[in-house]
């Protein structure tokens, strides 16, 4: 089962991934985890995609495409794909479905999480992280218990280019402009579930679960 998670940064995406893979083993695509490892480690696909991601811009596709379709030959995809971050666009969406259909596939779920975009903005906008274990807060939402220090190792907090709120607005409009064209595209197809992201995690893990299953079921 190839399965797509669509929707803007900010939407909980990374958040509700981990049970859809836990529930049914799918191996989880996640582009910008794979961006980040790549500048982490300074490779040229890093450094290309170093500064389109910190002015939030998206990444081109053909440095995309090439790291997706890798990923899809290893091993680990045999059981299912759940494709978080890519496609991002009408062309990456057409140059994976063309991949697929050369192995007699196709995609079979596309999950939208519809968030407001003010919402977004606040999400975006509030993350810092501990620059030693690398640990999660939200200025709003899960704040350090002391300001500016990670709760499970003290160390420094810090606020990635890609987290203000400057860059938060830039790669909302970015989304709306690029990516949003992709729920018409799979509605057409009839494989589109609109979920609301708005609700809280508990809540919107469930709808996701059950829209997989009754998907599952038809297959």
């Amino acid at each position: 089962m190839h399965i797509l998670l669509i929707g803007a940064p900010g939407a909980g995406k990374g958040t509700q991934a981990q049970a859809l893979v836990d529930e049914f083993g799918f191996a989880h695509v996640a582009t910008g985890d794979m961006f980040r490892d790549a500048i982490a480690r300074g490779t040229d696909l890093g450094l290309k995609a170093k500064g389109y991601m910190e002015k939030g811009d998206l990444v081109p596709d053909e440095v995309t495409v090439g790291m997706v379709m890798e990923r899809l030959k290893q091993p680990d995809t045999t059981k299912g794909v759940l494709l978080d971050g890519f496609p991002r666009n009408l062309a990456q969406a057409e140059a994976l479905e063309r991949a697929l259909a050369a192995e007699n596939e196709g995609i079979d779920e596309a999950l939208y999480l519809a968030v407001p975009q003010d919402e977004l903005i606040r999400r975006l906008s509030g993350r810092w992280l501990c620059r030693s274990c690398q640990s999660s807060y939200h200025e709003v939402s899960g704040p350090p218990a002391v300001a500016g220090r990670c709760d499970r190792c003290g160390g420094e907090l810090y606020q990635r280019p890609d987290d203000t709120v400057e860059t938060a607005k830039h790669r909302a409009k970015v989304y709306l402009e690029q990516t949003a064209p992709l729920i018409e595209h799979y509605r057409g197809k009839h494989v589109l579930d609109e979920i609301d992201g708005a609700r809280s995690i508990p809540e919107v893990r469930e709808a996701m679960l059950d829209t997989v299953r009754r998907r599952l079921k038809k297959i």
